[in-house]
């Protein structure tokens, strides 16, 4: 930021800082010093006093501090300058000292102070020249210093509200990029957890149909060879299947080709695919349809198909059930899914904290629906959702 502003400035060269202020006094002081020795010589012969001297150093030295003290630099400047000129002849542009104070001031935010002092310099100004028999302010002198100081003030005053109105600017910037990188952080993190819910899912359900099979088919290769051969087919299947799947999962990672084709998501057009793969494992599976069945939005589709499969994968992977029921019912903004088994829970049981089981939850919840899972008290395990349309 540093460096931006840096580039930013017109003159990049120019000191800044401590070092401009010192800068400033010093030139200050070397200008006013030329001027007043040049009126000096041009005048009659006349020498000018030490303490005049030195009062112009206190008045040019004082802008060394108008950062760090404003309103007592200013007013520093305007007592200088204000025993300057009755003990000093001839005169010089001392004043002008106290204009860069004042304009200080009011830049720094202090403009009550910088018009109370440029009150008071203009009133003691007025004051002491009608009491002197030389009319030092002639004729609309007077008005015209009350402008400059007026002009000077009012300067001050815009600038600081110009880098107020900067730095405000710059925090608005801040404030947005810090959104933006935390939005891009949420959104991949989002991502990530997508991808990993779909890897389980996809990787769970058909990896446990295959374990199955091969199972059923290492005992029955000699006893039953034909259930060795059914077993076999479909672990050909759900090894078919997850392939498929990992390639549509797995496609929203590659970006090298936006036009290759997309497989499209499983939805709950898919759902008597889904429960003939779990029938082949020995579990029967009733799918119920209350309602008139509908095309659902994708990622509702998608979520509902994915509930189901998980919750199947459990039947299948935690108890020794012989069947499950899978409803589906189709109300006028939601549908309604719940998968119901009669086995008992097996030696590990689903937890509601399982990945399986939060998976689910999130994919509802995600779409602003619930989902309760937990032993039904009949026997077997329940698991309910209900997604909004």
């Amino acid at each position: 930021m540093r460096l931006a502003n840096r580039r930013a400035r017109p003159l990049p060269w120019l000191p800044t800082g401590r070092t401009a202020d010192a800068a400033l006094a010093g030139g200050f002081f070397a200008v006013l010093a030329a001027m007043t020795l040049v009126s000096v010589n041009m005048g009659p012969p006349t020498r000018m006093p030490l303490y005049s001297w030195a009062l112009l150093a206190v008045a040019c030295g004082a802008l060394y501090f108008r950062r760090r003290r404003p309103v007592a630099v200013a007013a520093v400047t305007l007592v200088a300058c204000a025993v300057y000129y009755p003990v000093t002849e001839p005169d010089g542009p001392a004043v002008l000292t106290f204009v860069v104070a004042l304009y200080t001031a009011a830049s720094e935010g202090y403009l009550t102070a910088a018009v109370v002092l440029a009150g008071i310099s203009v009133g003691a100004t007025v004051t002491a020249d009608a009491r002197d028999d030389v009319n030092h302010l002639a004729d609309a002198a007077g008005f015209l210093l009350i402008g400059w100081f007026v002009a000077v003030v009012a300067i001050g005053g815009v600038v600081r509200n110009r880098r107020a109105y900067l730095r405000e600017a710059e925090e608005r910037a801040r404030v947005a990029e810090r959104g933006r990188e935390a939005e891009a952080r949420r959104r991949a993190i989002e991502e990530r957890l997508r991808i990993a819910r779909e890897l389980h899912d996809v990787l769970g359900h058909n990896i446990s149909l295959i374990n199955v099979q091969a199972t059923a088919a290492l005992h029955g290769l000699r006893r039953e060879p034909e259930r060795a051969e059914d077993a076999l087919t479909a672990i050909k299947q759900a090894s078919k299947d997850v392939l498929r799947e990992m390639r549509a999962t797995l496609g929203v990672l590659r970006q090298v080709d936006e036009a290759a084709p997309v497989t499209p998501a499983p939805g709950l057009a898919r759902l008597d695919e889904l429960t003939r793969g779990i029938t082949a494992v020995g579990v029967e599976i009733r799918t119920e349809v209350e309602g008139e069945p509908r095309p659902l939005p994708a990622e509702a589709d998608l979520a509902a198909f994915r509930i189901v499969q998980e919750a199947l994968t459990n039947v299948t992977r935690h108890s020794g059930a012989t069947s499950a029921a899978v409803r589906i019912r189709y109300g006028a903004d939601h549908v309604v899914l719940s998968v119901e088994d009669d086995g008992t829970p097996g030696s590990s049981p689903p937890s509601a904290d399982g990945s399986g089981i939060r998976g689910m939850r999130d994919r509802a919840e995600t779409l602003g629906g619930t989902l309760d899972a937990g032993p039904a008290p009949n026997g077997g395990f329940t698991v309910r959702a209900r997604l909004p349309l």
